[in-house]
C-alpha cells in the first residue's frame, strides 16, 4: 500500500509520528499480550505503512523505540559480550513427586517455616534472555550464556514483535530487567524447516534450537524473518520500584507489556503445585508452542532471599520435568546408515506414530550391542519415546507380542556404501568403513583435509567441496591436488581470479608438517596431538605406514586401542592408493622439525585448556605452547605440567584441582607466552 507524505511538514511529522507509534505499541499491546485485538491486521500495517514513510521524509525524527526498529540492523561483525549484575541461574530438576515433596522439606526447613506458598509456571522451551529497560525504553537485550557472562543481541531482541520497544503504562521504573524465554510455536517451526527443505539448507532439530539459531544470528535482518515470541518469567536488576511476591512480578510484567506463562498460578502449598503439574502433564501438547516441564518457585521474595542459592541455582526454585511420551508400533526394517566419520548405524524403521506434537517413523538403534541388548527384530512390536523430548529411541520391544515370523538383524561386514571392509575396534561399540573413499564419507573427509588445523587450504568450503564431488571431478582428497583452473571454472558463482586463488591455495598446502598430513588424513581417533607424535616418533609417513602396531602402542599417550585403528587404516588398499597419489602430487611427507628441537623452553612440558579463551580459540593457544617444545594432550593425568583454566571451565578443572595439578588463568598464560617471545 502507497502512502503520500509529500505534503506534510516536519512539524507536522513529529507530531503525527508520535501518535502513530503510541497506538501501534498500544494495538500491539492488545495483540500479543492481552489477545484482544481491537483493528485488522490491514489496518495495522496501514499505521505502520504510514509510519515507515514518515521516518523515511524526516530520518532525524526516528526514535529508538519507534515499532520501524524491528526490522534488522546491519550485520554485527560478532557479538559483544555483557555481564549480568544479578547473574541468571540455571534450575535444579524434579522428575517425580517424590522430588517435589523433597524440594519442600527443604525449603520449610532452611526458611525455618511450616508452610510455603509456591507459583508454577510452564516451563518454555527455548534460549533464555534478559532486556535491560532505561526510563522504559528498550536499551540492552543478552543471552544468558554461562549465567554472569552473554551476548549482546540487542538488535535481535527488537525483531521479536511481543518484545515490547517501549514499556507500556505509567507505573514504569528508573530500570528494569526483565528476564525470559524466547521461544519459536510450533506451527511457525514448521513452516520455517519447510522453507528451508525447499531451498536445501540444512532443518532445525526442534523449536528451542530454531529459536536459538534465530536469535544469535550477526545479521538481525534474518532474525526479523523469524517468528519468535518472548515469554517473560522474571526480572534481574530494579531500580525505582519494589515488590513482595513472585506473582506480583509477573502481573506487573503483564501490565507493562510482556507476554507470561499461560496459566500460571499460586499454590497454597507443594500438593497444589503437585496437581498442577499433573495438569500440565497431561495438557502439555495442547499449547502452540514446546514446553519440557514446569518451574516451581517460592512465591514470598524476601523467603527466595533468605534461601538464596548455590553457585548454579536457587534454592527456591526448582524445574519439574515431564516425563518422556511413549507409543506402540512396528518394525517394518532395519536399515544401515553410513555416516560422515564411517561409522555404521542401524536404523529401525517402523509405522508412523505421533509423539509430543510430531510424526516419526524411525529412531537410531545406535550399534550392534544395543540390537543385542534390546533383541529387538523385523516385525517386533515396540515401545518408541522421544529422548530428551527431541530424539527418537526405542525403549524396549514387546517380546510378548511375537508371532514367530520376526526376522533377526545381523551387522553387515561390508560397507553398504562402498563394499569396502568395515572393522570393530577392541573397546568401540561402533562399527566403522575404513574406505578413505567411501562416497558416504568423502565430502566430510575433505572438508576435514582443508581445514585449518589440516592442510589449511583457504577458500575451500563446503558449498565448493560439494560441487567438486557432485559433479566427479574429485572422489578423494588427493584429487584436489590434480585440479586445474579450467575444472574449477565449471563450478557455479566460480570466477577466474577466485579459482586461481584456490587452486594456488592448493599448491602452497604441499609443504605443509608431516604432522598436518597425518591429521589431515583423517584416522578414527588420531586428534592433532596424536599427529604430532606419530610425525615426531616415525618422520615420514612412509615409516609410520609400515610400523607395527606395536611400535605405534609403545609411544606414550597413544594406547592400542589407537594403534590398531592406525594399522587397520594403513592396511586398506583404497586408503593407500590415496596416499600413492598425494606422494605422486608432491605433497610433503617427511618431518622438517628443527635439529634444536632440544632447546625449546616448554620442552618436557604437558599443557592442558579448559574453558574458552577471550584472546583465542584454544587451538591457537595449543600450537602457541606446541611451537615452544610443550605437548598439549586432551586429558588431565598426573603427567600434566599445568592448566590453563578459561571462561565456564569444565571437568579437566575439577581434575586438576584433585590431583593438585598446577592451574593458571588466561591472563597468566598470556604472560608466560610474552615472556618467550621476547
Amino acid at each position: 500500500m502507497k502512502i503520500d507524505v509529500s505534503n506534510v511538514t516536519h512539524e507536522e511529522a513529529k507530531k503525527r509520528l508520535a501518535e502513530l507509534r503510541k497506538e501501534l505499541h498500544r494495538h500491539s499491546y492488545l495483540y500479543y499480550v492481552l489477545n484482544k485485538p481491537e483493528i485488522s491486521d490491514y489496518e495495522y500495517d496501514r499505521m505502520f505503512q504510514e509510519l515507515l514513510a514518515l521516518e523515511r521524509k524526516f530520518p532525524d525524527l526516528v526514535t529508538p523505540d519507534s515499532p520501524s526498529q524491528r526490522v534488522g540492523a546491519e550485520p554485527a561483525k560478532e557479538f559483544k559480550t555483557v555481564y549480568h549484575k544479578i547473574p541468571m541461574l540455571s534450575l535444579g530438576n524434579a522428575f517425580d513427586e517424590e522430588d517435589l515433596i523433597a524440594f519442600d522439606k527443604r525449603v520449610k526447613k532452611e526458611a525455618g517455616v511450616n508452610s510455603v506458598e509456591y507459583v508454577t509456571e510452564l516451563k518454555m522451551d527455548g534460549l533464555a534472555v534478559s532486556v535491560r529497560y532505561e526510563k522504559g525504553i528498550l536499551v540492552l537485550g543478552a543471552t544468558r550464556g554461562d549465567g554472569i557472562r552473554g551476548e549482546d543481541v540487542t538488535a535481535n531482541v527488537k525483531t521479536i514483535r511481543n518484545v515490547p520497544l517501549r514499556l507500556y503504562g505509567d507505573d514504569i521504573p528508573e530500570v528494569i530487567e526483565v528476564r525470559g524465554e524466547v521461544i519459536m510455536f510450533k506451527k511457525d517451526f514448521e513452516e520455517l524447516n519447510k522453507e528451508r527443505e525447499k531451498k536445501g539448507e540444512p532443518l532445525f532439530a526442534n523449536p528451542r534450537n530454531a529459536a536459538a539459531g534465530s536469535l544469535r544470528q550477526l545479521d538481525s535482518k534474518i532474525t526479523a524473518q523469524r517468528k519468535l515470541h518472548m515469554i517473560a518469567y522474571g526480572i534481574g536488576e530494579v531500580i525505582g520500584k519494589t515488590f513482595e511476591k513472585h506473582f506480583e512480578i509477573l502481573n506487573y510484567l503483564k501490565k507493562i507489556g510482556f507476554a507470561i506463562s499461560p496459566e500460571a498460578a499460586v499454590c497454597p502449598d507443594i500438593q497444589e503445585a503437585i496437581r498442577r503439574c499433573k495438569y500440565y502433564t497431561a495438557h502439555r501438547n495442547d499449547y502452540p508452542f514446546a514446553a519440557d516441564g514446569v518451574v516451581i518457585k517460592v512465591n514470598d521474595l524476601k523467603l527466595q532471599e533468605k534461601l538464596g542459592a548455590t553457585l548454579h541455582e536457587p534454592r527456591w526454585a526448582i524445574a519439574f520435568k515431564f516425563p518422556p511420551e511413549e507409543a506402540e508400533t512396528i518394525v517394518r526394517d532395519i536399515i544401515v546408515q553410513v555416516g560422515r566419520t564411517g561409522k555404521l548405524t542401524p536404523v529401525a524403521i517402523f509405522d508412523p506414530v505421533e509423539l509430543e506434537g510430531s510424526i516419526v517413523s524411525r529412531a537410531t538403534l545406535h550399534n550392534e550391542d544395543q540390537i543385542k541388548r534390546l533383541d529387538i527384530r523385523i516385525g517386533d512390536h515396540i515401545i518408541v519415546r522421544k529422548a530428551g523430548s527431541v530424539i527418537p529411541e526405542v525403549v524396549r520391544v514387546l517380546k510378548e507380542k511375537r508371532t514367530g515370523n520376526e526376522k533377526p538383524f545381523k551387522m553387515p561386514d561390508r560397507c553398504p556404501v562402498c563394499g569396502g571392509p568395515v572393522v570393530r575396534l577392541s573397546g568401540e561399540a561402533a562399527t566403522r568403513c575404513i574406505n578413505a573413499s567411501c562416497p558416504a564419507q568423502v565430502k566430510e573427509r575433505i572438508v576435514h583435509f582443508v581445514s585449518r588445523e589440516a592442510m589449511d587450504i583457504d577458500s575451500l568450503g563446503e558449498k565448493i567441496i560439494d560441487q567438486l564431488v557432485d559433479k566427479g571431478l574429485i572422489k578423494d582428497y588427493a584429487d584436489l591436488y590434480y585440479l586445474t583452473k579450467e575444472d574449477l571454472l565449471k563450478l557455479e558463482r566460480m570466477g577466474p581470479v577466485l579459482a586461481e586463488k584456490i587452486i594456488g591455495n592448493i599448491q602452497n598446502s604441499k609443504n605443509r608438517p608431516l604432522e598436518n598430513l597425518i591429521y589431515a588424513l583423517g584416522i578414527f581417533q588420531v586428534g592433532k596431538h596424536t599427529a604430532e607424535l606419530l610425525a615426531k616418533k616415525f618422520k615420514s609417513l612412509d615409516a609410520l605406514m609400515n610400523a607395527s602396531e606395536e611400535e605405534i602402542a609403545s609411544i606414550e599417550g597413544i594406547g592400542p586401542v589407537t594403534a590398531k585403528s592406525i594399522k587397520d587404516f594403513f592396511a586398506s588398499e583404497h586408503n593407500r592408493k590415496v596416499i600413492e597419489k598425494l606422494k605422486k602430487a608432491g605433497v610433503n611427507m617427511e618431518s622438517k622439525a628443527e635439529e634444536n628441537e632440544e632447546n625449546l623452553p616448554l620442552k618436557g612440558y604437558k599443557i592442558v585448556f579448559t574453558g574458552a579463551l577471550k584472546s583465542m580459540t584454544r587451538s591457537e593457544a595449543k600450537e602457541l605452547v606446541r611451537k615452544l617444545g610443550a605437548e598439549t594432550p586432551d586429558s588431565v593425568s598426573k603427567k600434566t605440567t599445568l592448566v590453563v583454566v578459561g571462561e565456564d571451565p569444565g571437568s579437566k578443572y575439577e581434575k586438576a584441582l584433585k590431583l593438585g595439578i598446577k592451574t593458571i588463568t588466561e591472563e597468566e598464560f598470556l604472560d608466560i607466552i610474552r615472556r618467550f617471545e621476547k
